[in-house]
């Protein structure tokens, strides 16, 4: 989204912002958020874990969260009926907040300082930044004993990886999401770390994935969801094994896994319930596709 829109708003000024829904800027008022942000210059455009940051003249920060069933409308025919905010950028052009669930989220920082504060309460490192490397990986998982799938999703560790990115690296290492977040082996941290580079930058290659709500400046679909190598493939073979994906959910979301390539962990809920004894599909006639990279080497809403 934000290479898709920062040609399209760098340099422009917004001229009027017009709020539907006050619980998208609430603690402020609609009106007080307008008349920050009203009349500046868009300087930059930038990306912070899932926030979008318009850094606006005066060292003013728009920050934008989309959520679960958020995106952005530039100049559409017509205005959605889930839209909550419509900011008219140079006097003409109209950028909409369209949100049905009503989960995203408007916010000011003013000033680096409260920017940087805002950012170190909620996220944690970058996924294509240098320091996000195996071994702090390791250290960001030592001791934990909770699920690795919910670990991926902590925003307080690894600003980013949503509910499709964290069961799609899983299964490129062939570790299970009831896996312990702290039993890993060094080896598979490594894996992981690549894994997470790997599948985020697939799906911003193919502009993300519309499953049910997400689409593009222009209304157009992302196209991730028909790569996808186990997410939302419930009941269907694995790509690798044969194996029928299963579906469970782990911490509070849907969660895909082929129990063949992703060995169930000894005393989980999952092996309790006998997943570990699902019987693999048959086989397809042609030769499995590999794991990519086999071989090789919602928080709460922030005020």
């Amino acid at each position: 989204m934000r290479r898709q829109l920062a040609p399209e708003v760098v340099g422009t000024t917004i001229t009027a912002l017009e709020i539907r829904d006050p619980r998208w800027c609430d603690p402020l008022a609609p009106a007080e958020f307008a008349d920050v942000v009203v009349g500046r210059r868009v300087t930059q455009l930038r990306r912070r874990g899932k926030y979008l940051d318009w850094v606006l003249e005066g060292d003013v920060h728009l920050l934008m969260h989309l959520r679960m069933t958020g995106t952005l409308l530039l100049d559409p025919v017509q205005a959605p009926v889930h839209t909550r905010v419509v900011l008219t950028l140079d006097g003409e052009r109209l950028l909409l907040f369209v949100d049905p669930r009503r989960f995203g989220t408007g916010q000011l920082a003013i000033g680096t300082e409260a920017l940087t504060a805002f950012f170190a309460g909620r996220l944690g490192v970058e996924p294509f930044d240098a320091a996000f490397t195996p071994a702090l990986l390791r250290e960001l998982a030592r001791g934990r004993q909770g699920a690795v799938k919910s670990f991926l999703l902590d925003q307080h560790m690894i600003a980013g990886i949503g509910n499709i990115y964290a069961d799609e690296a899983l299964f490129r290492v062939g570790v299970h999401p009831l896996r312990a977040a702290g039993a890993l082996k060094p080896a598979q941290y490594a894996r992981l770390r690549d894994a997470i580079r790997e599948v985020l930058t697939a799906g911003i290659d193919a502009n993300g994935a519309s499953i049910d709500d997400f689409r593009h400046l222009d209304g157009a679909r992302g196209s991730f969801q028909d790569r996808f190598l186990v997410h939302r493939r419930e009941g269907e073979p694995c790509t690798v094994c044969g194996t029928t994906i299963r579906k469970l959910v782990v911490g509070g979301r849907g969660t895909y896994v082929c129990v063949r390539c992703q060995p169930v962990p000894r005393g989980s809920r999952a092996s309790a319930r006998g997943v570990r004894g699902t019987a693999a599909a048959p086989r397809a006639t042609s030769a499995p596709a590999t794991r990519p990279g086999a071989q090789t080497s919602r928080p709460p809403r922030a005020r």
